[in-house]
């Protein structure tokens, strides 16, 4: 019975195991799908999923309780998997609901089309909407329709396994996390449970006391879970942990995005250069334009900040003006902007912006932080007006106010417990001759921006150093070298060890001046080198202060005396000869002189080639697939081992067995339905095994099973000598592409030889 269609049913016991494989694929999926929730927040979608999957698998099984042929158990699954699509998401084209019309075909291009903006635009976890919701629910029914294949006609559930294992990394790799143990476990579960029914079918007629087994549970099942906890203790360690990431794509419609949810060292890449947007300013100088500001630091990263939300209205302020004392000037502005090759659900903003008019779509404002964000839209051709009051103090109002102050939440200022003392002690001898907050972080911007601190791709970047956590700041402040990620954190750190509030701010560096004059104001180019990185710290009475430390780019701060008659320099707009931009420190890195700068040239580090740990990930990534792909390999070995040590020991059904695995391996077919004499023949005839140790192996069989000889250890090294003479022979006479199959993907992990002895057959399920 060995080699019986699965689909067809003719015992309670085939029933009951297609039963149990069709219950054990269903927990594997669902468990492999856990993981996904990093990437797609759960919501009705998983109900979908989880409907669509039960109904595909459930058509199968019932096709093949019915004793049909496999191929129309596929064909059920595929009408089954329609159906729910179309009752879940076409039920208004659709007849009787379940049944699509032309109309309800005609909508499918439409809801992947919004899948791929949101997924586009999105930020992870992305809440999803119809489009990517139908592209969920419709590509786990697929996965199901073709595992189901896999595991119960053709067999193979450790291929499934191998599937389901790289499915439940995809996210882990997209969005690094800590392990999710109750995924794994249960995933893990899953598949030595699907390993053991299906070895369980297939070896019902070989004596249990000469199996493989431990506890009931195969050699092939331990090899599997021996891997994947390899995979998940081991390499998912070595993944990028959870923090910040900016990416940028090419030109060709694809453009330049900021992703704030991943970390930054992390994800460093070469971006061609394209111009994103373009400003057009009122304001003396271009602005620095923010995104995303960062203030939880936990030692390792700088999270990005979330917040309570209010709607932009169409016109009108979407925040209150700053909060200023009534002696400190506000200065009105006026900046519009003009977004080209930038998809990014982070709106680009001057600082501190109160009216933003001309959106489309819908956008929030964050007023903790006065950022403007989308959760479905995109900044890609907007257009839009900022409306910003800036305040203007003097250098002697700045110098009076303190830093912090009662409205000002006591976490902007934490620090972990284990800050090197290399960082705070370097910031009070930094700032040992200061008198008060303001000259405090001067001093810091000056030191930073001094000669003895270099803006360099070639800086050491090994053991962590490429990042934004203390370990990296206190690397950074040795070797002196970096990029603006390693200023900015750095700054903001040693801002916090001196009592000052501080957090970091993404955005973009203010762009090069047109030489065109244009009506309105100025109007600066901003390119995708320019997105940029700074901390901001807090002074009671004014709000929150840029500073700029990134030696060699951006414009630092600096006020000017109220009694010089001079004015004042806000620090969003630094003096800056608008008719000869470049002369100015805040223009990007031209692309000859990113040798020495980090790849992204005045991201300063936030976009650009990856450093040192960016080998990590494909290191990582690679090390996962070879460890998969060896795994079939080293499986079959250990288990022929276990054979041969088993024939070692005078059994000589495992030493047939271990000859007719060995044929299966190099295509060679071993029937249950053919007699030991007729199989021993047919390998001596076709394929090239010697004769006498063909018959040593075949009659210490037959005496096995005839005389009820029991294994006699004086005669198992001649039985283990055979068996490997008898490999060896068959696998001369076949080609080299051949033996590396054998080798690599060997057939009797999947096609088990039939049964091992005379005795009658008994029920299998394949």
């Amino acid at each position: 019975m060995s080699g019986a269609d699965v689909t067809v049913l003719r015992t309670p016991r085939r029933r009951r195991d297609a039963s149990l494989l069709t219950l054990g694929l269903f927990v594997a999926i669902a468990a492999a799908l856990l993981p996904v929730f990093s990437v797609i927040a759960p919501g009705p979608w998983v109900a979908g999923a989880v409907l669509v999957t039960a109904g595909v698998l459930g058509a199968g099984l019932l096709v093949r309780l019915a004793r049909l042929p496999a191929v129309l158990a596929s064909v059920a699954e595929i009408v089954a998997g329609v159906a729910l699509l179309t009752a879940i998401f076409g039920r208004t084209t659709s007849l009787l609901l379940v049944v699509p019309t032309p109309g309800t075909f005609a909508t499918v291009p439409r809801l992947l089309d919004a899948a791929a903006e949101e997924i586009r635009v999105g930020v992870a976890p992305v809440v999803p909407e119809t489009g990517l919701a139908f592209l969920l629910v419709a590509a786990i029914g697929g996965l199901a329709i073709v595992l189901d294949h896999v595991v119960l006609t053709a067999r193979m559930p450790l291929l499934a396994g191998v599937g389901l294992v790289a499915v439940s990394l995809i996210p882990t790799i997209a969005i690094p996390s800590d392990v999710d143990v109750v995924a794994f476990v249960l995933l893990a579960a899953a598949l030595l449970f699907l390993l053991r029914v299906d070895t369980r079918a297939r070896t019902a007629t070989e004596t249990r006391a000469r199996s493989p087994h431990l506890f009931g549970v195969s050699a092939t099942a331990l090899g599997v879970a021996a891997v994947a906890v390899i995979v998940a203790i081991v390499a998912t360690p070595l993944l990028p942990q959870p923090g910040l990431r900016f990416a940028t794509g090419g030109t060709g419609g694809v453009g330049t995005t900021i992703n704030p949810n991943l970390e930054l060292g992390n994800d460093l890449r070469q971006p061609r250069e394209v111009d994103v947007l373009t400003v057009r300013t009122t304001a003396p100088t271009a602005p620095y334009l923010r995104a995303v500001t960062l203030s939880t630091f936990d030692g390792t990263v700088w999270q990005p900040d979330s917040s309570d939300t209010v709607p932009v209205p169409a016109d009108g302020p979407v925040f209150d003006a700053p909060a200023v004392d009534g002696d400190i000037t506000l200065a009105d502005w006026t900046t519009t902007v003009t977004v080209d090759q930038l998809d990014s659900p982070w709106l680009p903003v001057p600082y501190p912006a109160s009216t933003v008019s001309g959106l489309t779509g819908d956008w929030l404002g964050m007023p903790q932080n006065r950022t403007v964000v989308t959760r479905a839209g995109s900044t890609r051709d907007q257009v839009y007006e900022v409306q910003a009051n800036v305040p203007r103090p003097t250098l002697e109002q700045i110098r009076s106010r303190s830093t912090g102050g009662p409205g000002v939440d006591a976490s902007l200022s934490a620090l972990p417990a284990d800050v090197p003392a290399v960082i705070g002690d370097t910031a009070r001898e930094v700032t040992a001759g200061a008198q008060n907050p303001y000259d405090q972080l001067i001093a810091l911007q000056s030191w930073f921006r001094g000669s003895s601190f270099r803006y360099s791709l070639d800086a050491p970047v090994d053991a962590g150093f490429d990042g934004a956590g203390l370990d990296a700041v206190a690397d950074f402040l040795q070797v002196k070298a970096g990029y603006c990620v390693h200023y900015a954190s750095a700054f903001a750190v040693m801002a916090r060890t001196l009592g000052i509030p501080s957090r970091i701010v993404i955005g973009y560096l203010p762009g090069t001046a047109s030489s065109i004059p244009q009506q309105g104001g100025t109007e600066y180019t901003v390119s995708s080198s320019q997105l940029h990185a700074w901390p901001e710290t807090y002074f009671e009475g004014i709000g929150w202060v840029p500073f700029e430390p990134t030696n060699s780019l951006g414009v630092p701060t600096n006020f000017a005396s109220g009694t010089t008659g001079g004015g004042t320099t806000a620090p969003t707009t630094p003096e800056e000869d608008a008719a000869a931009p470049e002369a100015a420190p805040s223009a990007a890195p031209s692309q000859a002189d990113r040798g020495d700068i980090d790849a992204q040239g005045g991201a300063g580090g936030t976009v650009g080639t990856r450093v040192g740990t960016g080998w990590v990930v494909p290191v990582v990534v690679l090390l996962v697939l070879l460890v998969a792909a060896a795994a079939p390999g080293t499986v079959r070995s250990v288990l022929r081992r276990r054979r041969l040590a088993d024939a070692r020991a005078g059994d000589p059904v495992a030493a047939w067995t271990a000859v007719r695995e060995d044929a299966v391996d190099l295509g060679i077919p071993a029937p249950g339905a053919e007699s030991p004499r007729a199989f021993a023949a047919r390998l001596v005839e076709e394929h090239g095994a010697e004769a006498d140790d063909v018959d040593l192996l075949r009659e210490a069989l037959e005496r096995a099973s005839y005389a009820g000889d029991a294994a006699d250890p004086a005669r198992g090294p001649a039985l283990a000598a055979a068996v490997e003479r008898v490999r060896a022979s068959l696998a001369a006479r076949v080609g080299a592409g051949r033996r590396a199959r054998a080798r690599l993907l060997p057939r009797a992990l999947v096609v088990r030889p039939g049964a091992v002895t005379t005795a009658p057959d008994r029920e299998t399920v394949g």
